[in-house]
């Protein structure tokens, strides 16, 4: 007889309520005002945007660490586009254009991630100055020191929790800059 899952293993990806839960921490930490006030970030739609791709990436770093976690981090992907896809009909982008700023997106979320990623292996300065250039337009490259200095707290924060946690939702982000 075969055993339909097994017990003694978690399931790959966590129920869509975890998922749900987590792309909302997301979400609440990118849109803490010491973001806006302290650090500069531009409070638009695009400031926005580029503190959740900050906190998203954050967090799918640590999910890609844990083992068989593939379907994790798709499934916070996925659940990210449909959010984006939501606001932009919500904003009232027609039908016809919403495919074309998803792919857009997701080609800014890529980008993006591969550029911390590297930043990350080249050191503190490297990663400041790819936040200044993503989120601050290259104006702010203190803004940026003290973003980066951010980020690796965040790393620290989030490298510490447990797979199993990890898996049911049991993140924290530390305070923003300022908070």
């Amino acid at each position: 007889m075969i055993w339909p899952f097994n017990h003694f293993r978690p399931p790959r990806t966590p129920p869509r309520g975890t998922i749900e839960a987590i792309y909302g921490m997301i979400v609440a930490q990118a849109r803490q005002p010491a973001f806006y006030r302290e650090l500069g970030v531009a409070d638009t739609v695009n400031g926005r945007f580029e503190m959740i791709v900050v906190h998203l990436w954050l967090v799918l770093r640590r999910i890609r660490a844990v083992q068989d976690a593939h379907p994790f981090a798709q499934a916070l992907f996925d659940y990210f586009c449909s959010d984006l896809d939501a606001n932009l009909r919500e904003l009232g982008v027609g039908d016809l254009t919403v495919p074309k700023r998803m792919q857009a997106f997701g080609e800014a979320f890529y980008g993006r991630s591969a550029a911390y990623d590297l930043a990350l292996t080249e050191g503190d300065e490297a990663l400041a100055l790819a936040l200044n250039r993503n989120v601050f337009d290259g104006a702010s490259i203190e803004q940026a020191r003290r973003l980066a200095t951010y980020a690796m707290q965040c790393i620290a924060v989030l490298d510490a929790v447990a797979p199993a946690k990890l898996r049911e939702g049991g993140l924290q982000f530390p305070p923003p800059p300022g908070a």
